[in-house]
């Protein structure tokens, strides 16, 4: 194994781990809000909690490995994308705050339509940069809609 292999994986690794952290260190913040919602009333296609776990762990995986693609390509646009990858991470990062500590619920559904429109940059962004980084955040982006309406229908039901 060479050094520039010991490297990119060292890496890759760093890019996985930035979203994983992030995702992580929100639930630690966030647990006791998300317990509460079990006493909301929630819409009929809520999904199992189980599948909240997972699914947001996919995505923080699929985000790692798309920032690290972005990361290694020699595109000039690669900075102003990792950028906007960042402004989505911080973000992410708010939305659960919002909406499971401070129970703000109409103002977490116009944030995650903020955040909407940020990913949705953000998949324009890596696309004309690795066409494999933008193809690997489309399950977040769709998850990311079914989560508004989530919201908007949580907030709904329970003003």
């Amino acid at each position: 194994m060479n050094f520039k292999s010991i490297t990119n994986k060292k890496i890759f690794i760093f890019f996985l781990l930035i979203p994983l952290s992030l995702g992580l260190l929100s639930f630690l913040l966030t647990k006791d809000g998300i317990a509460s919602v079990k006493l909301l009333n929630k819409p009929s296609f809520y999904p199992p909690n189980f599948l909240f776990s997972l699914a947001w762990t996919i995505f923080y995986i699929l985000m790692g490995v798309s920032s690290y693609f972005v990361y290694q390509t020699m595109s000039f646009h690669k900075t102003t994308c990792l950028a906007i990858y960042a402004l989505n991470l911080f973000l992410l990062f708010l939305w659960p705050l919002i909406f499971f500590n401070l129970q703000a619920r109409l103002f977490a559904f116009i944030f995650i339509i903020f955040l909407d429109l940020v990913v949705f940059y953000m998949i324009l962004c890596f696309l004309g940069v690795s066409k494999k980084a933008a193809y690997l955040q489309i399950p977040y982006f769709l998850w990311l809609i079914y989560a508004s309406v989530l919201n908007f229908s949580i907030y709904f039901l329970n003003r």
